[in-house]
């Protein structure tokens, strides 16, 4: 007699395996804890096989049914459905392990030693954004540049070209590493090239360079209201000009005070070597106090830019700049890079030799071999070069704190009501 699904969903486990046959082939079968599956039992070339069909009632009684026409056609086909089960589930996990994500994962994860801990979280942040969600699960090898294109169209659409000329971009290293290691065949991305709207051109960030302007803006960076992580980071920018995420991620560990010097590691620099800053008096005094401030709060033990609020740990590079548009300057006026100009500038208008400056800035060297051996060049020189810029930054911002301050306000005479001593008239006290 055939099933029913009354009949499949009632039973229920007794203590002892159970095979309720539906014909054909197909039964149910019940473990003794009273889990239910189906299976169908056969004969390939002479002997006895069993194929596990699927749980019920993931797989109901009318799938179950088609499933065992199914594997009856493969017999007559000569063709095992137990075999044939076997390689399809191995097929599919080859696919997965082959998809474009886990190929991306992997060339992150291969390459993450190489590059920027900012330049690799801001490659995987745009893949799992943009592409990810499209492609992700694609055979990374049955991927066609047509698909490709939507998916960056769809970036393009959203107004946010540069991102998706960067996705492209990306995409293309890993193609490329798929080619390698034996997973694809060419790079589709390069089909790509040009199938975009054209870059908009670079934008130019604003920095201060004028003198007096200088010194207003370091009286105002004094009074940032917003949290103290940001507003230690902008007081100290002017003293080290670093890149953003360089000042952004700045560990304790870094900085050795005795020798008055941070040392930034490789993986968070651009030239991908170490980088000297040497440390001013200003800069270690701003360092101290933010020490010694940090020691309130829990979780400031690491970098000294914390947030709670980034899952990266620190405070993101972009808070630089919001906090210069709420003192007043907007990006074409002045950035967090355009403390790295204005030294730039100020410090070669200053007479300092090109290389020193260069060499502080941590400009790429063109000559890898010798960029290997040269993060400690001009060191000497560029200690009293800091410390001498330090100096002339509180110089125009002691200026500026002269120019801005109010005359004194002569007390005003207040009458009495009646009277007076000894002849004089009284007047009001002189104000605090």
């Amino acid at each position: 007699m055939k099933l029913t699904d009354t009949f499949v969903k009632r039973k229920q486990g007794n203590g002892k395996a159970q095979k309720h046959s539906d014909g054909g082939g197909l039964y149910l079968y019940i473990t003794p804890e009273g889990k239910k599956s189906w299976r169908f039992g056969y004969r390939f070339m002479g002997k006895q096989k069993t194929l596990v069909i699927g749980p019920y009632p993931a797989v109901s009684l009318k799938e179950a049914r088609e499933k065992r026409e199914t594997a009856k056609k493969m017999l007559v086909d000569n063709i095992d459905p137990s075999t044939a089960k076997q390689e399809a589930k191995a097929a599919a996990a080859n696919a997965l392990q082959n998809s474009f994500e886990s190929v991306a994962l992997e060339w992150m994860e291969k390459n993450s030693p190489l590059v920027m801990d900012a330049t690799k979280q801001g490659f995987e942040s745009r893949l799992r954004q943009n592409i990810f969600p499209f492609l992700g699960k694609r055979p990374i090898h049955q991927i066609t540049p047509p698909e490709l294109l939507a998916v960056l169209r769809k970036i393009e659409s959203r107004g946010t070209l540069t991102v998706a000329h960067k996705c492209r971009s990306d995409c293309g290293r890993i193609f490329r590493y798929a080619i390698a290691t034996g997973r694809a065949e060419r790079d589709i991305a390069a089909d790509l090239k040009g199938a975009l709207s054209p870059k908009l051109p670079p934008v130019h960030f604003g920095s201060i360079t004028d003198p007096k302007d200088i010194g207003k803006l370091l009286l105002d960076i004094d009074v940032y209201h917003g949290t103290f992580q940001v507003r230690y980071a902008l007081k100290l920018a002017p003293f080290v000009f670093v890149r953003a995420h360089e000042l952004a991620q700045a560990e304790w560990q870094e900085f050795d005070f005795t020798a008055q010097e941070w040392r930034i590691p490789v993986q968070k620099m651009k030239m991908k070597q170490v980088h000297i800053v040497p440390l001013s008096r200003q800069a270690l005094a701003i360092l101290n106090e933010l020490k010694d401030f940090s020691r309130n709060f829990p979780g400031q033990e690491r970098y000294l830019f914390s947030s709670s609020t980034n899952k990266s740990g620190y405070i993101h590079p972009e808070s630089f700049g919001r906090a210069l548009h709420r003192l007043g300057y907007s990006d074409n006026k002045m950035t967090l890079h355009g403390f790295r100009s204005m030294a730039s500038t100020v410090l070669h208008e200053q007479g300092y030799n090109s290389d020193w400056i260069e060499r502080q800035l941590a400009h790429a060297e063109h000559s890898s071999v010798r960029a290997a051996y040269n993060y400690a060049q001009y060191l000497p020189e560029r200690r009293r070069m800091m410390q001498e810029w330090a100096d002339y930054l509180m110089e125009l911002k002691e200026k500026a704190r002269q120019k801005t301050a109010s005359p004194p306000i002569a007390p005003a005479a207040l009458p009495v009501a009646a009277g007076s001593v000894k002849g004089k008239t009284l007047r009001a006290a002189p104000r605090p």
